[in-house]
């Protein structure tokens, strides 16, 4: 059956990378906070945590795969945050964010996950910062730790057969 991140003792002896982007340091300091409670509150330790600053969204992906490639982090947390203009740069820039973190994870095998808020308003991204809708990066780590989890339960199921 399932099992539940806390038991399995959360994030307690991971290593853990963070890529976060200082464009909109408004709203991306709130979900670096967040995901940084989600980690701490599950016994991840200051020191087991790399934290990695880039300039745009657009550059989390390169930071992310030469975290993932290190071999030093058991997941890496992306958090950034997109808001749309007046001209077409924002689709560019979301969906190549998109791919890119994708792609670390499938090319890699470490766990990496998308807390890159992509919306309309600063409002919205405001409210999905720790506002109203919850705190994006709290949940991007807390799925890193659910994916270390899966990606162990796969491993230890298949070496095992």
């Amino acid at each position: 059956m399932g099992s539940n991140i806390q038991d399995q003792g959360g994030a307690t002896g991971l290593r853990l990378g963070i890529v976060v982007s200082r464009f909109n340091v408004f709203v991306t300091e709130k979900l670096f906070a967040g995901a940084m409670a989600a980690l701490t509150k599950r016994g991840a330790k200051d020191e087991d945590i790399i934290v990695v600053h880039v300039p745009g969204a657009f550059e989390i992906g390169l930071a992310a795969r030469k975290l993932a490639e290190s071999k030093s982090v058991d997941a890496v947390i992306c958090l950034g945050c997109v808001i749309r203009g007046e001209t077409p740069h924002f689709d560019f820039i979301a969906a190549e964010t998109a791919r890119a973190i994708n792609d670390v994870g499938l090319t890699t095998g470490v766990p990496t996950t998308f807390g890159v808020l992509t919306t309309d308003t600063v409002e919205q991204a405001l409210e999905r910062a720790g506002g109203k809708v919850g705190n994006k990066g709290e949940e991007a780590a807390n799925s890193a730790l659910e994916m270390i989890q899966v990606l162990r339960s796969i491993a230890a199921r298949t070496n095992s057969a």
